[in-house]
């Protein structure tokens, strides 16, 4: 559908409306029918880089770092949504390239007594999350965010505008932080406390 001059409109009904409101929102929108993908607007699908084909239909687990984390974040929901429409939280996602982002995630069910039954989520990248119960500061989790992608201290120096030291410095405290004693414990940890 192409870009229409808003005298268009007029003869659109408000369901029309609200469909294209849907198509061409600037927010990755998603419909789930228990976890599974069920409706997306283009957003979406470019935010997470999968063509419509590759997600419709499939469990959003796709999108997710790890099963832990699709275990851990749905069973946190779940209990929010047991006395509350609306859910929200800060996470790690995971694009079809199979990098690893910062994301913030809403939600609301539609059918209360059974939470996972029909929610529509809204997604957006974040460079750092808002707030944590870890005491991470905002450059360590930007940091963090480049160690799961498995980038090197003069790598992410780079994409930072930073020396390779001040990242080797980050990323030690953040090992200090969390207790790991190699990298893959380290990226290990990074996706749980998201």
């Amino acid at each position: 559908m192409g870009i229409m001059a808003v005298e268009d409109f007029s003869a659109y009904s408000g369901e029309q409306l609200e469909l294209l409101a849907f198509r061409v929102s600037p927010t990755a929108q998603v419909i789930t029918r228990d976890r599974v993908i069920a409706h997306f607007n283009p957003a979406f699908s470019a935010l997470f880089g999968y063509a419509p084909s590759e997600l419709q239909g499939q469990l959003i687990l796709r999108l997710y770092p790890s099963m832990a984390d699709f275990r851990e974040i749905g069973d946190r929901c779940l209990h929010w949504l047991e006395h509350n429409r609306t859910y929200s939280d800060e996470r790690f996602m995971q694009n079809k390239r199979g990098e690893v982002f910062w994301a913030r995630a809403r939600g609301i069910t539609l059918t209360p007594a059974k939470p996972f039954e029909l929610m529509v989520w809204s997604f957006e990248t974040i460079d750092a999350p808002l707030g944590s119960t870890t005491s991470l500061t905002a450059r360590e989790r930007e940091v963090s965010t480049y160690v799961v992608n498995g980038l090197t201290c003069k790598e992410i120096a780079r994409r930072l505008g930073i020396s390779h030291r001040t990242v080797e410095t980050h990323r030690a405290r953040l090992m200090k932080k969390l207790g790991a004693k190699n990298t893959a414990e380290l990226v290990s940890k990074i996706i749980i406390i998201s």
